[in-house]
């Protein structure tokens, strides 16, 4: 019977079964993550090489000429060492990991959840999947909440597959599009969107397109040579914050 019992634990029937709990579901980039990992006991007992905890993101890439949803890791994070889960027997590991201050930020189209996996050696591995809802750093919030009092308004973000040039840590860059609904760069600018590259506790990294709206024959001609677009590199410091609205006003007024 006990033979029976493995070979059905190793096509995952009968098998250790594994729950996430976590403290609360709203993070904010840089936040310590606590929770514990509940484990119960299949038919027979497992021997569970590791337990893994991978923070994921959806974001968008091409593959053969076609446009696809892929999932990207921000953070992986081992929870112990090989164990022992015997036959009904109930465990609970507790946990905690810092959330990457970079993670992208759950707004729009943007998902981001947290994957824990069983690594069992010859069987089927149990897996579960939390999703989690996350707020922007102190400093993008910041960024953010001053370009919208600028008279912008956030129209998109999403995830997409960075370029060479751009990729980082992650193989993607999130995307923040704005559009400006009133104040003086209504009538001089389409949109702007910005992609923050990197980031601390004390400073912001990014990029900056600066579209500017089509004026006469000669700005006619500037647009279909995507040449009304200005690309400008940032970085915002903590010591910025008093006076970051004059700061991001003087930038964007520069390229309009």
């Amino acid at each position: 019977m006990s033979l029976l019992h493995k070979a059905l634990a190793s096509l995952g029937i009968g098998a250790a079964t594994v729950d996430t709990k976590l403290e609360k579901a709203d993070y904010t980039g840089g936040e310590v993550i606590h929770g514990e990992v509940q484990i119960r006991g299949g038919n027979v007992d497992q021997q569970i090489d590791a337990i893994y905890l991978t923070v994921y993101t959806n974001y968008k890439r091409e593959f053969n000429d076609t446009e696809i949803m892929a999932k990207g890791v921000i953070e992986k994070v081992q929870v112990t060492e090989p164990l022992t889960i015997k036959a009904n027997e109930n465990k609970v590991i507790p946990f905690s990991f810092t959330l990457p201050i970079d993670t992208p930020v759950t707004i729009g189209k943007t998902q981001v959840w947290i994957n824990t996996h069983l690594d069992i050696d010859n069987a089927i591995d149990p897996k579960d999947k939390d999703y989690i809802n996350v707020h922007p750093s102190l400093l993008v919030a910041d960024i953010l909440e001053e370009l919208s009092n600028l008279g912008f308004r956030l129209r998109e973000v999403e995830c997409e597959q960075a370029s060479l040039r751009l990729q980082n840590r992650y193989p993607f860059v999130q995307e923040f599009e704005f559009v400006p609904t009133s104040g003086s760069f209504r009538s001089h600018l389409d949109e702007l969107e910005i992609i923050f590259l990197s980031q601390t506790p004390d400073y912001v990294e990014g990029i900056m397109q600066i579209d500017r709206k089509v004026r006469g024959l000669g700005s006619l001609l500037s647009e279909a040579l995507e040449m009304d677009e200005s690309f400008v590199r940032f970085t915002i410091r903590k010591s910025d914050v008093p006076t970051l609205r004059g700061t991001l006003q003087k930038l964007i007024t520069k390229y309009v």
